[in-house]
């Protein structure tokens, strides 16, 4: 059996990236998952539509949190343009409708670990929702 929890995996586990609030953020989102409890909260900085700062908090389960660390370093730097097109193609690639990402690395390797566990993807999916909520200039998302 194929184990949920890779070397890459528990690498931002132990390492969390970007796990902090920003100071004077454009734009804050909620999300959660009542199903598992999990909650998050995305902080998001913009300069002429460029996401400067992404950083996130949450009580949630380990792959959350390593995907959501992915997530921030994938995101920091691109502009609202590029930011919404990964989010969109992790979404489908997670929900199995495309069948790669372009974005590879850890993110790639992981995604395609979690796949193989259906009743783990949304854990994979929150801290992306959350940010695609802060995007909109919304505040709080629920997921199930």
């Amino acid at each position: 059996m194929e184990s949920l929890y890779d070397d890459v995996m528990m690498e931002h586990i132990k390492n969390v990236r970007n796990y902090r609030e920003i100071e004077a953020p454009t734009n804050i989102a909620k999300g959660t998952n009542p199903l598992c409890g999990d909650q998050f909260s995305v902080f998001l900085k913009l300069d002429n539509d460029i996401v400067v700062d992404l950083s996130f908090q949450c009580e949630c389960c380990g792959i959350s949190m390593a995907s959501a660390s992915m997530m921030t370093e994938v995101i920091k730097g691109n502009s609202l343009k590029d930011a919404r097109k990964v989010i969109a193609e992790f979404k489908d690639f997670m929900r199995d409708n495309v069948d790669s990402l372009s974005v590879g690395g850890d993110l790639a390797a992981v995604a395609e670990t979690v796949v193989k566990f259906p009743s783990r993807i949304n854990c994979a999916l929150l801290g992306w929702k959350t940010l695609e909520t802060a995007l909109k200039g919304e505040k709080e998302i629920t997921v199930k």
